[in-house]
């Protein structure tokens, strides 16, 4: 309430109550309320760097924690490397020449060898990529940083980066007239031209200089979020407190269900210990080291009594709760539950099916991302296999476009129906909805190289065999007989006007003489 609302309240309470209540009315957003309900929601706008800054190592570091530590949110990293990378993806080249495609393709397959392409020599290049995709999820992205060695197949490999061996020292500096924010030089249009690397002794020891790399050589692998965003954030930010939650929550579950479980015994005893004598004059015994055994019988000193404690509590539902959370977790990261929890206890072929489709959306994301650091790669390697002669293409400079030109094919996933999915494919292709080259390109084969496979197979067993394979491949039962003629229709006439010839799986016509052709 303002001054004006206290003056006009007190010249006239029901005017003033009708003012108050028409502002109130009149608010647009339940969300800027100030009401008793937000009264503790505090928010403030800055920079996406303002606001990451502050807060960006130690998500990193809590993320890292549950990541040696938390099932769940190694589920969900699991689920973005199975079906982001899966295995691997497979090169080809698309310059217009055959020959020189194959080339290409051979030299790739051998460059992505762990001694050609990591520097350390440790991993392949689909490792390297399914190791990007965890720190990108966890640390929030990764740097590859293109280095030029004089080993290995090319003189050109790659070295992975942690964020953290990023310099960021100085919040803002200057360098050749550039900003340097986070080890990142900036132009004013926050265009990255260079990077400032830790540098590290081989026992840990940071050495006072920084290395300088520029950005041609560095590939930054994170997503952004906010057009001010000037470095990378974890993917599991918006998802840890739940995991957290999670992990403390079966830890004290654990703990109560042990509790529950015990039981024990207080000897309530008549004499204080070490006075007296049992019946018979025999000293009192002691129960220091009496444990449960099956079976067992014991005596107790004269006057000692048993009391039992067993444990009694009410069974929380934790695998409702588990499964709720596991619940919030999947659906901020865009995946089902099905997908993190790996529990397809409650799920039908439909849903299934249709969860399959979103989660597939979402990986689509981080396969775009993940495709555009593969394609900077892909033209490194091209321009180091052109410097090293392992190729020969004429003009290349002139026109590296068109000798840059590929496309990457992934494994096809099984499908959950291969029958129901087999059967729409076939629906699809017959009424025009899909063309062969789609279909071939959905199971992660190019389709000039699936006919070509088709066709030599079919060409081998005519020539080899005399055998006729268009039946099984396009769905009708062909076989070439000897004589030439089709004889594998049963309402086919021969050309005797007898009745038809019914042959037995091996090809004889031993049920009836007529319409053999020789006329009996």
């Amino acid at each position: 309430m303002n001054i004006i609302d206290r003056v006009v309240g007190w010249v006239s309470p029901q005017r003033g109550f009708t003012r108050l209540a028409w502002r109130d009315a009149l608010r647009n957003y339940d969300a800027g309320d100030d009401s008793r309900l937000n009264a503790n929601w505090r928010a403030i706008n800055a920079s996406a760097e303002q606001t990451d800054r502050y807060s960006r190592d130690t998500v990193r570091a809590r993320a890292r924690d549950l990541e040696r530590n938390s099932d769940m949110l190694n589920g969900v990293m699991g689920a973005f490397v199975r079906n982001v990378v899966g295995g691997g993806f497979t090169l080809q080249a698309e310059t217009g020449d055959t020959g020189l495609n194959q080339q290409i393709e051979k030299l790739w397959a051998q460059w992505c060898k762990k001694r050609n392409c990591d520097v350390t020599g440790t991993q392949s290049f689909s490792q390297m990529l399914r190791m990007a995709i965890r720190r990108k999820k966890v640390d929030g992205g990764m740097l590859f940083v293109k280095r030029y060695t004089g080993d290995g197949l090319l003189p050109f490999k790659l070295q992975a980066m942690e964020v953290d061996e990023l310099d960021g020292s100085a919040i803002v500096a200057k360098h050749k007239g550039n900003r340097v924010c986070g080890g990142i030089e900036y132009t004013p249009y926050n265009k990255p031209v260079g990077y400032w690397f830790r540098q590290y002794s081989i026992d840990g020891i940071t050495a006072p200089e920084p290395v300088y790399v520029e950005a041609k050589d560095v590939i930054f692998y994170f997503s952004k979020r906010r057009p001010s965003q000037l470095r990378e954030m974890s993917d599991m930010s918006q998802t840890l407190p739940r995991i957290r939650d999670a992990n403390e929550f079966m830890v004290a579950e654990d703990t109560k269900q042990r509790i529950q479980a015990c039981v024990a015994l207080f000897i309530k005893r008549l004499n204080p210990t070490g006075l007296g004598r049992a019946a018979g004059g025999q000293t009192g015994k002691t129960y220091s080291r009496a444990m449960f055994t099956p079976g067992m019988v014991s005596e107790l000193n004269v006057g000692d009594e048993v009391d039992m404690i067993n444990p009694q509590g009410q069974a929380t539902d934790a695998a409702t709760y588990i499964k709720l959370l596991q619940r919030l977790v999947s659906s901020g990261q865009g995946l089902s539950y099905e997908a993190v929890a790996r529990d397809m206890s409650g799920s039908t072929y439909s849903s299934t099916r249709q969860n399959l489709i979103e989660d597939g959306m979402t990986y689509a994301d981080e396969v775009e991302l993940l495709v555009e650091v593969i394609d900077e790669i892909y033209e490194t390697f091209v321009i180091s296999a052109m410097l090293a002669g392992k190729i020969s293409a004429p003009d290349f400079w002139n026109q590296k476009e068109v000798y840059f030109a590929h496309k990457w094919v992934k494994p096809p996933k099984p499908w959950i129906d291969p029958a129901k999915e087999a059967t729409a494919v076939m629906t699809a292709l017959k009424t025009g909805q899909k063309t062969f080259k789609q279909v071939a390109a959905e199971n992660g084969a190019d389709w000039r190289d699936q006919i070509d496979d088709i066709a030599e197979v079919l060409q081998y067993a005519q020539d080899e065999h005399g055998l006729d394979l268009g039946g099984m491949i396009f769905g009708q039962a062909i076989q070439a007989g000897s004589g030439g003629e089709d004889d594998t229709d049963p309402d086919k006439e021969d050309g005797d006007g007898d009745e038809p010839d019914k042959d037995d799986a091996a090809g004889n016509d031993d049920t009836d003489d007529k319409g053999s052709g020789d006329g009996e």
